[in-house]
């Protein structure tokens, strides 16, 4: 029972550590942002780029920005950008949505993914 007990507490631990390491910092994700800028804006009266402006992207779903001409593929993904999507996505954004026309290859920093994701939830 004892060592049952201190498996548990262990286990939670663990967890805890992780979920720590990967939570993100909305500053510092504003810097990684600046990568994205080329191509999104992040304002909310922002216009579109050559992808979709980012404000209120978190929670919404996938090319369902009014007046941006998504490509057939993400057309067609029907995600929800929520946290764990936008991390498997910003990791390789043609692994998620084959035939997207974003060309960026991805962030393949977990923390600057979860900054990313900190500073674009923000936006609301």
């Amino acid at each position: 029972m004892k060592i049952a007990a201190a498996i548990t507490v262990l286990a939670i631990a663990v967890a805890g550590t992780a979920a720590a390491q990967t939570a993100g910092d909305p500053v510092k994700g504003e810097k990684v942002f600046q990568r994205c800028k080329a191509c999104h804006s992040a304002e909310k009266e922002g216009a579109d780029k050559l992808g979709p402006n980012l404000w209120g992207v978190v929670g919404r779903k996938s090319a369902s920005e009014d007046g941006f001409n998504y490509s057939p593929a993400m057309k067609a993904a029907n995600k929800t950008w929520d946290a764990a999507t936008l991390d498997v996505y910003l990791t390789k954004p043609a692994a998620l949505v084959p035939g997207t026309r974003m060309a960026f290859p991805g962030i393949p920093s977990a923390q600057d993914r979860a900054d990313v994701i900190a500073y674009l939830s923000g936006l609301k």
